[in-house]
């Protein structure tokens, strides 16, 4: 493995390495099993092309900055940036790394190396070989960040977990007369939350007493594969389960492990789960899970389904103006560093 060359760095690379991240962005929820990746053209300290992979299966970020060039020559007096190691197979689109090769650009500057083992250093030993310098480590910490579900998904092959719910102001999660803990403006985010995500899991009781649809009809973007257990086949086929408006996979088996391995064969990077509480507790007790998108309405419950319970850093939080609806988001474990999973 190529050794991040920090010495090298300089404020104009993060610079130009934050646009990148920036337009790598606009990939969520459209390029999974990929990873999000954005490039810039730099000539004489401008940016003259950018690009980014906008969908699985289509031009990654370097074929589509490259393209936008309308004076080739430019190229060869050029550094391109990329926040991820430029490919170096043949997949559903040539590798990267001979295009830039081709088109003679001097220097590269990356972010981070490709944890996919098709890759792996191979890009960037191909571009050296080239002759073509090539700088690595730029931000590498927040492109690890940006690219979470995507490294995840190749170091740990299982999806990128995510868990969400809604509690009440005493730490409760539903009862049967006051469903909604949240306001309007919070459940369209929740849509949002879906559209980025590959998968979507909910408990056999969720889908029993709410019918949940699981869909983003509040937001755009695709509908993630919505997946539920049915050990004992009691769920009815009048459900929105069965409606065949999306993608849905029904598991037989309350084994998380085979699940999730099973999701990891068929390429779902990123599993969000929004319930219930039983489901919800039994990712965290097993330790699988990434990040928790906890939101705290203003109301009281007085139930008795208490919310999960987690110990994670928090991020952040934030408090929506007129609601007093709060949002926490935690991570459990540090994805830059790669921590082990207990």
């Amino acid at each position: 493995m190529v050794e991040p060359n920090k010495k090298s760095l300089m404020i104009p690379h993060e610079t130009y390495m934050q646009r990148c991240f920036q337009l790598a962005e606009n990939g969520l929820g459209q390029v999974a099993p990929n990873p999000l990746v954005g490039c810039v053209i730099v000539h004489d300290g401008k940016i003259i092309s950018e690009g980014f992979h906008q969908k699985y299966g289509e031009n990654h970020a370097e074929r589509n900055a490259i393209l936008h060039i309308k004076d080739e020559n430019l190229l060869k007096n050029s550094t391109l940036y990329v926040n991820l190691e430029p490919c170096s197979h043949s997949g559903k689109t040539p590798p990267c790394a001979d295009l830039i090769i081709e088109k003679q650009i001097p220097k590269v500057v990356i972010s981070n190396l490709d944890s996919n083992p098709e890759v792996a250093g191979k890009g960037i030993e191909r571009l050296r070989n080239a002759g073509i310098e090539v700088i690595t480590g730029a931000l590498e910490d927040e492109g690890r960040f940006l690219n979470r579900r995507f490294f995840t998904y190749i170091e740990r092959s299982r999806p990128y977990i995510i868990l969400k719910w809604a509690e009440s102001l005493d730490g409760f999660i539903y009862n049967e007369t006051q469903r909604w803990i949240t306001n309007k403006a919070m459940r369209n985010l929740v849509h949002k939350w879906r559209s980025e995500e590959s998968a979507i899991m909910v408990g056999t009781n969720t889908v029993l007493i709410d019918n949940p649809q699981l869909n983003v009809r509040a937001y755009f973007g695709k509908n993630p594969l919505r997946i539920t257990i049915d050990k004992n086949h009691k769920l009815p086929k009048n459900l929105h389960f069965f409606d065949n408006s999306q993608p849905t996979k029904i598991y037989e088996t309350t084994d998380l492990s085979e699940i999730l391995a099973n999701l990891h064969s068929q390429k779902i990077q990123s599993l969000i789960v929004e319930g219930g509480a039983k489901l919800l507790q039994s990712f965290i007790e097993k330790n699988l899970w990434d990040e928790a998108h906890i939101l705290t309405g203003n109301k009281q419950l007085l139930s008795d389904l208490k919310a999960p319970k987690i110990q994670g850093k928090q991020i952040f939080s934030t408090e929506i103006e007129g609601d007093n609806v709060r949002i926490v988001q935690s991570s459990k474990r540090n994805v830059i560093n790669n921590e082990n999973e207990m």
